[in-house]
């Protein structure tokens, strides 16, 4: 009996403030409505900037790997040269063309000598194959490559978080759809379960939202 009257108690407060509570659902839902779209609004912003980052660095590895297989044909051409030189006994020849290796290729060359591969048949093949032959053009490539991936990366999650939040804006309406047209209902009943389930919809997507990260700068 007590249980019935808490009940009907509460019902009927519910009753008499129908209005006031669809008030204040509706304030509330577009407040977050607003601020849902804002924030939509703003990841596809950081979107657009990181996808433009990663366009960039890729363009800038590009150049760098470009630069780094024009480097590489010059260190072949000159090598082979010299290897020509060397193989007819021209020594001035030889020295003239060994002076002219890049800086990056003398290590390789000057290391893969010390191995001595006209003795030792498992040196390797060539300068090109050891470990000192390094370009740092190849290198900035594979950096700005990473570097791409990374924006690309963030662009991505961005686009997500935009997503999120869109989906936050018409869960937010739908609350506020409900809070609308439960003042239409003719019966108090109903009146009050479609007011509930907007209640319900609403604080749902609002502690999902809470999870979001939020940006406000772009």
């Amino acid at each position: 009996m007590a249980r019935e009257q808490g009940t009907s108690s509460i019902r009927g407060w519910a009753e008499s403030n129908l209005d006031l509570l669809a008030t204040i659902l509706l304030a509330m839902a577009a407040v977050a409505t607003a601020w849902s779209s804002y924030q939509s609004a703003r990841w596809s912003g950081v979107q657009t900037i990181d996808f433009s980052r990663a366009n960039a660095a890729r363009i800038e590895s590009a150049r760098a790997s470009g630069l780094a297989n024009r480097q590489t044909q010059v260190d072949v051409l000159t090598f082979t040269q010299w290897v020509n030189a060397y193989a007819r006994g021209n020594q001035r020849l030889t020295d003239f063309y060994f002076d002219r290796f890049r800086d990056e290729f003398r290590p390789a060359a000057e290391a893969w000598i010390a191995t001595r591969p006209l003795r030792d048949p498992n040196a390797p093949a060539t300068p090109f194959a050891m470990p000192e032959y390094r370009l740092a053009a190849n290198d900035e490539a594979e950096r700005l490559v990473d570097e791409a991936e990374r924006f690309a990366a963030s662009a991505r999650a961005s686009n997500q978080r935009s997503d999120n939040y869109v989906l936050a804006v018409v869960l937010f309406a739908a609350a506020l759809f409900f809070a609308g047209i439960c003042t239409k209902m003719p019966a108090a009943r109903g009146r009050i379960a479609i007011l509930g389930l907007g209640y319900v919809m609403f604080l749902g997507t609002f502690v999902w939202v809470l999870t979001f990260p939020v940006t406000v700068s772009v």
